[in-house]
């Protein structure tokens, strides 16, 4: 099979519900279904396989803006945890975001019935000695876990490891790795941390700008400029 033209349609709807959750992010409304917008629900296994690419992110506009998420939302997810678990061989990286999905969904919606406990926190002993490449890197596939109010032992490294991400983010820049840099700039929105010197506001502009296409890029740019509003209030 064409390996291009398989990945076409998985591509196109996480490029949809990306485009979604930012237009939820500017307008906040809690109202509109982000899943709904973009035409999937529980029977597009597409669909759902989009929103384990986009993660906890899909319920993103609830978490920053303080609202309850739309249920439609809640059972996408929902479902996207149970069909696509982890297996035991899986990175690192994947253990860590299915758990941040499950435990935004206990922390934005009750549980459905059923629905999968929060487990004990994946191991993150492999962060605290990655070279600071490697770290922002990871760190950027991870970037859906930069949010406020969510303790975790990655929140926790990226608190511990500011600077490495800063030259993270400006390497990023330099190779125009625009959603590696945009992942990078939301953590550092997140922990506060980054060196007065980066000029984070001006640098997000820049990976906007230049990266802008990507909704992804654009979805992370949105959530650090939240979080930097917010911190600044």
């Amino acid at each position: 099979m064409d390996q291009t033209h398989a990945s076409s349609p998985l591509a196109g709807a996480v490029h949809d519900l990306a485009t979604e959750v930012v237009l939820a992010l500017r307008s906040g409304d809690h109202l509109a279904t982000v899943c709904g917008a973009a035409g999937i629900d529980e029977e597009n296994r597409t669909g759902i396989a989009a929103v384990r690419v986009i993660g906890a992110d899909l319920l993103l506009p609830s978490v920053l803006h303080g609202r309850h998420p739309h249920p439609g939302d809640v059972a996408v997810l929902d479902r996207a945890v149970r069909e696509f678990p982890p297996k035991p061989d899986a990175p690192a990286a994947t253990a860590w975001s299915h758990w941040h999905m499950i435990s935004t969904l206990h922390r934005m919606a009750p549980p459905a019935q059923g629905a999968p406990g929060v487990s004990a926190e994946p191991d993150a002993d492999w962060l605290e000695a990655a070279p600071w490449q490697s770290f922002t890197h990871q760190l950027s596939v991870l970037a859906p876990l930069a949010v406020p109010a969510t303790p975790s032992a990655v929140q926790r490294a990226a608190a511990t490891r500011a600077v490495d991400l800063a030259r993270g983010f400006v390497r990023a820049v330099r190779r125009r790795d625009w959603l590696q840099a945009a992942g990078a700039g939301r953590w550092l929105a997140a922990i506060g941390g980054a060196p007065a010197t980066l000029g984070l506001e001006r640098g997000l502009d820049f990976v906007e700008l230049m990266g802008g296409q990507d909704p992804r890029v654009t979805l992370h740019v949105r959530a650090a400029r939240l979080m930097a509003e917010a911190r600044a209030r």
